[in-house]
């Protein structure tokens, strides 16, 4: 046991003399390493300390350098601003001299116009005692004194003058009754030129696009459900045949083929195409069919300055957009109308307001909610009747067609705008080819001209605008060339109203500076 004892103390004795030898040993070392790091601080301190001794210098000379290109810069504009003020300088001494030269001149036209005044006096001095004279003479032969003479004269000139006057004024009468019928004519031709509305031509059917043909299969459906669903919930017929990448939507009702294109695009978008799906879908977009109706109808009168319109007029000036007349659209047609009776009224001296809102409710009768068996003129003044419409106005819509007897002066303007906006060559279907071929005849007829580089016919055949070579053609000879197209125009083609010609003659001098 004693043994043990003894053993366990040497042991330990042992162990702390190795930590302490250990310890001894360590301190030594981390002794050596503090010194080496602090040596490589200061090399590191050193090597820091001459970069940035190089950079700084290397951003003085950076610097210096720009300041000396500042510096450089600076005397170039000092010298490019001196010889500026040198030239200014010599240019003002120039219109010195020439002041200086104007001036001489000019004292010496003063001192010869005071001798030709002086001059000039004299002769009418002259002048004066001899025509004294002569007037002496004369009252000493005719017995008579001046102021009786010049009596005697203005009695006689008196007479003479109120002759010639009944005679001009007969005469310009007649003249006013001869040409009565040519000033209606241009000012109801002016009133159809300072109006430009476009026109378009509807059909019975819609093409619907699609991006392939796999879509076709969808919106037919099983054993056809779907497209007999869409069918009968729009009244629209669905053509689904070999045409690629399109279906056909036919209907005499614009409406309902806007609302059955418009149900097909949201169908195809979704792609959940089913009897269900369809007839939501139908639903929804008639609503917003016909509050676009409504909005359209409130944009077209605000854009014509028309005011205190009832609604359900208003709605049915936005049905207008979906029905068409011989191919013509009905809301652009009567927006014409309108347009065109504004001129007219105006020209005449007439109720302006009046005759715009005449204009535009006077097919009003095309597009009521029921078919009931009346004339479309007698419907539209039913109409305006019930919705508390001028009575003028009224008779203008009844009367446009010679259905009633007209009672003021805005009706036969109606009648007139509307049978110009619908003859208007372009305007409707049967006369769009003829109006073509009269746009090319008058152009191919300006290009036949020698000199001719280009023709265009603008304001549906009314002005033809014609670009002349200027090497080939003067200005004499481009007054005459215009003077000639419009006589062969006159002698050899058939047009209505008048054609103007204005031939352009460009002459370019191109210089480049560098």
């Amino acid at each position: 046991m004693n043994e043990i004892v003894i053993f366990l103390i040497l042991f330990v004795v042992g162990a702390v003399f190795g930590f302490f030898i250990t310890l001894f040993i360590n301190r030594s070392r981390y002794k050596n390493q503090s010194i080496q790091i602090l040596k490589d601080a200061r090399k590191a301190a050193e090597q820091i300390k001459t970069d940035k001794l190089l950079q700084a210098k290397e951003k003085f000379i950076e610097l210096k350098s720009a300041h000396e290109k500042v510096i450089l810069n600076r005397n170039k504009d000092l010298e490019l601003k001196e010889n500026k003020v040198r030239q200014k300088e010599q240019n003002l001494n120039s219109r010195f001299e020439d002041y200086n030269r104007k001036n001489q001149t000019l004292k010496q036209d003063v001192d010869d116009f005071e001798k030709r005044k002086s001059a000039l006096e004299r002769k009418e001095n002259e002048i004066d005692e001899n025509h004294r004279k002569q007037v002496d003479l004369l009252e000493n032969i005719s017995g008579m004194t001046k102021a009786a003479a010049k009596t005697e004269l203005v009695k006689s000139l008196k007479a003479e003058a109120e002759t010639d006057a009944m005679s001009y004024i007969q005469k310009t009468i007649e003249e006013a009754k001869l040409s009565a019928n040519d000033e209606a004519k241009k000012i109801v031709i002016q009133a159809i030129q300072r109006v430009a509305a476009e026109e378009s031509i509807d059909n019975s059917v819609s093409i619907f696009n699609i991006e392939s043909d796999d879509i076709k299969g969808r919106i037919i459906g099983r054993e056809g459900r779907n497209i007999r669903s869409l069918e009968a919930a729009t009244g629209v017929e669905i053509i689904v045949d070999d045409t690629p990448e399109a279906i056909i939507l036919s209907c005499f009702d614009p409406v309902r083929r806007e609302i059955a294109k418009l149900a097909l695009k949201k169908l195809v978008l979704d792609g959940r195409i089913h009897p269900a799906r369809v007839e939501e879908v139908v639903a929804k977009t008639k609503k917003d069919i016909f509050q676009e109706i409504i909005n359209i109808g409130k944009r077209t009168v605000i854009d014509l300055g028309i005011h205190g319109l009832h609604p359900e007029l208003i709605r049915m000036v936005g049905r207008m957009k979906y029905r068409s007349s011989y191919g013509q659209n009905l809301l652009q047609h009567s927006r014409e109308v309108a347009n065109l009776c504004a001129i007219l009224a105006s020209e005449l001296g007439l109720n302006v307001k009046l005759a715009k809102r005449a204009g535009l409710l006077h097919d009003i009768g095309k597009v009521p909610d029921d078919s009931p068996e009346l004339p479309h003129a007698i419907l539209g003044m039913k109409l305006a009747e019930k919705y508390g419409e001028n009575k003028d106005v009224c008779n203008a819509i009844g009367a446009h067609h010679d259905e009633i007897e007209m009672n003021n002066l805005i009706s036969p303007i109606v009648q007139v705008c509307d049978s110009v906006s619908g003859a208007r060559p372009g305007a409707r279907r049967e006369v769009v080819e003829a109006y073509l071929n009269r746009l090319k005849e008058l152009e191919e007829l300006a290009l036949s001209k020698r000199g001719v580089m280009k023709a265009y016919a603008l304001q549906a055949g009314r002005e033809l605008r014609v670009i002349v070579e200027s090497e080939k053609v003067s200005d004499e000879k481009a007054k005459i060339l215009s003077y000639d197209l419009s006589k062969q125009i006159q002698e050899e083609m058939t047009y209505p109203g008048q054609v103007k010609i204005t031939v352009i003659r460009e002459t370019r001098s191109i210089h480049i500076a560098k």
